[in-house]
């Protein structure tokens, strides 16, 4: 009565291995580049709300400042660096810093395409897709009538 003893040995062969890593190589290839789509599209999101912030806080302070645009000069011109001033501080009715209306902004905002902020004043109007003229350092664009864009990685006019 001899008994015959068989190991049952239980596992994975290379074949079955190499087909399982096989598929999911083939699925990351898949599902990848949809997640680059993805953040391409949050960021572009992120600029349009963005935006509609900016362009809602700038018609705020014109009504509340004789239909001024923020950081307009003495010779009607904006200034940059008064512009953001402007939106982030506290400020008179005529303008001048220190007031009680505002602050529009809670910081000076940074563009998500470019990770800048600096804004370009244009010479005239802009449409969506038109070069923008801004200097590396610009994050947005505003036209004499005081519309706002963002300025996409190529440097043209975000597209809303």
């Amino acid at each position: 009565m001899s008994a015959v003893r068989r190991s049952s040995k239980r596992g994975f062969t290379l074949v079955e291995i190499l087909i399982v890593v096989i598929i999911l190589g083939i699925l990351a290839a898949i599902v990848i580049p949809q997640f680059t789509s993805a953040s391409t599209d949050a960021r572009n999101n992120s600029l349009k709300s963005l935006l509609q912030t900016m362009r809602s806080q700038v018609e705020l302070y014109k009504l509340q400042h004789n239909d001024e645009l923020p950081g307009v000069d003495d010779d009607g011109d904006i200034d940059v660096a008064d512009f953001w001033t402007d939106l982030t501080g506290r400020t008179n009715p005529d303008g001048t810093t220190g007031g009680n209306l505002g602050p529009y902004l809670q910081s000076t905002p940074v563009n998500p395409l470019t990770q800048r902020s600096g804004l370009f004043v244009a010479a005239t109007e802009l449409e969506p897709g038109d070069a923008s003229g801004a200097a590396d350092t610009d994050g947005f664009v505003i036209t004499p009538l005081g519309k706002i864009f963002g300025i996409a990685a190529d440097g043209t006019v975000f597209t809303e």
